[in-house]
């Protein structure tokens, strides 16, 4: 499984916002032994001038045997110029963009704005596709909220999405709104090359993230249940790693994964 592993940037946000700092960073990923990576709020990429653009990102990867299978990006950008943003992923060399969350203007009470959304996003997720770049969206948990007792704010994303409109599945998250993983990777088969693993420990009463195989996710399950789903990469993701080194949460998810076979 270890050549289907990525880290998702974002834990190590902290560590990316110089060049020097990112470049350091990503000898430490390669050096764990990770064959890639998701970029998201890479710092020093960051911004109208960055220090670092797409083009000097690939040098950095490649340079390292490392690979961007992901991206974090704004729905204005993907929309408003995205032409632009097909440039900047294929300089990467990357296929797949996300979204972290729903747009502010399709946020709405009674979730019909999740639906609004799923149509209103075929253009560009159709001009992406044309271009040789998938899209994803991102749940966090806010999105399992029932609404009127019958579905979810999430259900109209897989109804009214279609095959095109990828699910980039937070397992951490999905289990904090109350939905099963494995459950979900069964119910959106096709529809998520792309992950975010995360576990999910307690503290008192509250959810707290852990590295993976730390916490108290069933992962014996899940993870037979992603790759029945199709999924081709694992983005391990840790939101918080509280008094711990990242590097080391990242290290300790990494020998759990790679001893995993199923």
């Amino acid at each position: 499984m270890r050549q289907k592993l990525a880290v998702q940037m974002f834990t190590l946000r902290e560590f990316t916002k110089t060049a020097d700092d990112f470049a350091e960073t990503l000898d430490k990923v390669a050096k764990m032994g990770y064959p890639a990576v998701q970029l998201s709020a890479v710092g020093c990429m960051n911004g109208d001038t960055p220090e670092v653009s797409a083009e000097q990102a690939r040098g950095m990867l490649d340079d390292r045997g490392l690979r961007c299978v992901a991206t974090h990006r704004s729905w204005d950008a993907l929309t408003d110029e995205t032409d632009k943003e097909i440039e900047f992923h294929q300089a990467l060399g990357c296929e797949f963009a996300a979204i972290g969350g729903i747009p502010g203007p399709y946020r709405s009470e009674d979730g019909f704005g999740f639906a609004r959304f799923a149509y209103e996003a075929q253009a560009t997720i159709a001009k992406l596709k044309a271009a040789g770049i998938r899209f994803g969206y991102h749940n966090h948990a806010f999105e399992f909220k029932r609404i009127q007792g019958d579905g979810t704010w999430y259900d109209a994303l897989i109804n009214e999405g279609g095959s095109d409109l990828c699910l980039e599945i937070d397992t951490y998250w999905a289990m904090h709104g109350g939905v099963y993983p494995a459950t979900l990777f069964r119910r959106c088969a096709g529809r998520v090359p792309v992950v975010h693993l995360k576990d999910r420990d307690v503290k008192g009463n509250d959810g707290i993230f852990a590295p993976i195989g730390e916490g108290n996710l069933d992962w014996e399950d899940i993870l037979p249940a992603a790759e029945a789903a199709g999924v081709e990469w694992y983005c391990i993701e840790q939101d918080n790693c509280y008094d711990r080194d990242p590097f080391d949460c990242l290290r300790s998810s990494l020998n759990f994964l790679a001893a995993q076979s199923f």
